[in-house]
């Protein structure tokens, strides 16, 4: 199940607790990419926050650039029109615009999971 987020309380709320509720967006932002691209081979939020935490953000780099491929996966399975922001996601998280990733990838979210719950509602 993906959960739809709010990106202006969520940026409100990193930014109010010093970067502590950035880092559980980080993990969730993982996870429901994952469950939405039901891809097994993606790592869990926790694993990818681990390791950026371990290799001083270098695999930070590396998973924004593999967020974007994931969501272009989960979009692609869901029906919906895919478009490939990896490039984009990688040199934000370079330049160190990472919260910026986080609300465009939000939002990509927000999208499947409007979608997924439009399809449940018309089946019922």
């Amino acid at each position: 199940m993906i959960s739809e987020r709010n990106i202006a309380v969520c940026i409100i709320l990193s930014i109010i607790t010093c970067g502590i509720y950035g880092i559980y967006w980080f993990i969730v932002l993982t996870d429901d990419a994952k469950n939405a691209s039901q891809d097994l081979q993606c790592t869990s939020g926790g694993i990818a926050f681990l390791l950026t935490l371990v290799t001083c953000g270098i695999y930070g780099i590396y998973w924004a650039y593999k967020m974007g491929k994931t969501i272009s996966s989960a979009k692609v399975k869901n029906n919906l029109p895919a478009e490939d922001n990896s490039v984009l996601y990688l040199i934000l998280q370079i330049l160190g615009l990472g919260i910026i990733n986080y609300a465009i990838m939000q939002n990509e979210l927000n999208i499947i999971s409007r979608s997924k719950s439009s399809v449940n509602t018309t089946q019922m």
